[in-house]
């Protein structure tokens, strides 16, 4: 057979949901749309934020990921290692960009001990590289919940109190086997304001719902890909503080390009790659320089391994400021001719719609589809932000 022939054997083909290709016809039958239903339910979700609550901004997450025998299973297609691992990709990519002065560091736990595949850092495509590698896990015995917890906690509780320090769990087996009572983990996590969230991928375990109640985390099993997706991404927002958390100054840098007047730059290594065993280290004459004691980077954010400053560019905390300032809730009215066109996208609405969402300062009325992106992607509100009044309004309130 031809190695370039892309059609596959019926078993070897992802498992199709027929139903919900099923739409509403001239005689009213039901419509079934999967994509409306998570629609309403982002709606839902944003609807309850509440507005005004102190959010830890520099955020140290650590994504604690089951790697044991129970990882094989093909409940989630091709198997649950495999599609976490591709959702955890897509989500350090969102992620460092709603939080580009925020940490990430992955653990694995496999065969009763948990094992750090990275530190915390701020690069998401070292990340996704590792991520990449972990294809190659042998999935062996149980995990180990209290070992992947004590290991997290060592590393963050050395952490300055003013950032917000969370573990992400992802688990795939129904059991934990630990070395002693992870009972007094689950204290000391509590003490340190840690916050501890779970996905749980085949049913609830009791120990991840007290971990997940005491710290003030989230839990939630997963009812399929689509959901699991959902339910992985509703971490990327900012979580309200803790209440020991501190407010404190952080100094940082905004690094510079050098260049001597009347000659070309020197060839220079930078401090990221010097001791890298992957890629080597490399020559090059870009780079930004360290504002207090010029050592130089190829990327940025990063913290400065000569002196510890925290190195960023501008556009890094003019990401990051949309949180403090969220768009207002849109308010949902049933459609009864109040406007003829969305505002958002110039979509017309018809006898056929349902509800339209009108935004509290402008006025406005918008369609579903940009009530969704605007909160959740463009994190301005379109007739706000063309009104010099209502937008004043916005920024100030």
């Amino acid at each position: 057979m031809d190695e370039d022939d892309p059609k596959e054997y019926r078993w070897e083909t992802g498992y199709e949901k027929t139903w919900e290709a099923i739409k509403e016809d001239d005689e009213g039958f039901l419509e079934a749309s999967i994509a409306d239903i998570i629609q309403r339910a982002k709606r839902k979700r944003q609807s309850k934020k509440v507005y005004g609550t102190k959010l830890g901004m520099m955020r140290h997450l650590y994504v604690i990921l089951d790697c044991s025998e129970s990882m094989s299973s093909q409940d989630l297609k091709p198997t649950r290692l495999i599609c976490s691992l591709k959702l955890l990709e897509g989500f350090m990519e969102e992620f460092f960009d709603q939080n580009p002065i925020s940490q990430i560091g992955v653990i694995i736990m496999h065969n009763k001990r948990a094992e750090k595949i990275m530190n915390l850092a701020g690069n998401a495509r070292k990340h996704i590289k590792s991520l990449k590698n972990l294809n190659k896990t042998t999935l062996v015995g149980e995990p180990s919940l209290q070992n992947g917890l004590e290991m997290a906690l060592k590393s963050l509780k050395s952490l300055p109190t003013h950032a917000s320090r969370e573990i992400l769990i992802i688990m795939g087996s129904l059991t934990t086997c630990d070395p002693s009572d992870i009972n007094s983990t689950i204290e000391s996590l509590k003490k340190e304001g840690i916050r501890c969230s779970v996905i749980g991928l085949a049913a609830e375990v009791y120990i991840c719902k007290l971990l997940a109640d005491k710290t003030g985390g989230v839990y939630n099993v997963i009812l399929d890909d689509s959901h699991f997706k959902d339910l992985l991404y509703q971490q990327i927002d900012p979580p309200p503080a803790a209440c020991g958390q501190e407010s404190n100054l952080i100094k940082m840098g905004f690094p510079h390009q050098m260049a001597v007047e009347g000659t070309e730059e020197p060839l220079t290594m930078c401090m990221c790659h010097v001791d890298s065993i992957d890629e080597g280290s490399k020559l090059t004459t870009g780079g930004y320089y360290c504002p207090q004691c010029y050592s130089k980077y190829c990327e940025l954010p990063v913290e400065c391994r000569a002196c510890g400053l925290t190195l960023v560019s501008a556009p890094h905390l003019a990401r990051s400021y949309h949180h403090l300032f969220p768009a207002m809730n849109y308010k949902e009215f049933a459609y009864e001719n109040q406007a003829e066109i969305c505002s958002g996208c110039q979509k017309q609405f018809t006898e056929n719609e349902k509800e339209v969402y009108k935004c509290p300062n402008c006025n406005n009325y918008f369609c579903i589809d940009c009530d969704i992106f605007v909160h959740e992607t463009l994190h301005t509100c379109p007739g706000c932000a063309t009104n010099s009044s209502t937008f004043q309004l916005t920024q100030t309130g």
